[in-house]
């Protein structure tokens, strides 16, 4: 499987879980994607390490989003979007190994696909902001 294929399963789940919030070491979502014959171990282990990522990280992450986003807060955010901003800021704060602009790109192939037609450019912007703050460092 593509790594892409694998960030739009892990965006999934991170989406599911801003509404619940509960942490689970597996959902019942996460084991019905692992049943996809396509996904090998290496996809798994990048899904289940980004999504517990921004579950354990979430106030860090949120706070990087507030700070590289203009009147908006969290509670104000289309819920795709941040799922979006989260998933991003995860990987350019904590996956060395993925270049920032991978992760930004491909996020945004993600808004363009699951969110509105407005949502490219504020993504866009806040993920540019937080590239900007972290430096594409842990």
């Amino acid at each position: 499987m593509s790594r892409t294929k694998a960030r739009d399963y892990a965006y999934k789940l991170v989406f599911e879980w801003l509404f619940n919030k509960e942490r689970k070491e597996e959902s019942p979502t996460m084991n019905s994607i692992f049943e996809d014959s396509e996904i090998d171990l290496s996809d798994k282990e990048y899904i289940k390490k980004v999504v517990g990522g921004v579950e354990s990280s979430y106030d860090e992450l949120c706070d990087l989003v507030r700070t590289n986003s203009r009147n908006f807060t969290i509670d104000r955010m289309f819920k795709p979007d941040l799922a979006a901003i989260l998933l991003a800021a995860y990987e350019i704060k904590y996956m060395p190994d993925i270049p920032p602009a991978v992760s930004i790109s491909e996020v945004l192939n993600l808004v363009k696909l699951y969110s509105t037609p407005d949502s490219y450019v504020f993504v866009n912007g806040v993920l540019a902001g937080i590239f900007r703050q972290v430096g594409g460092k842990n």
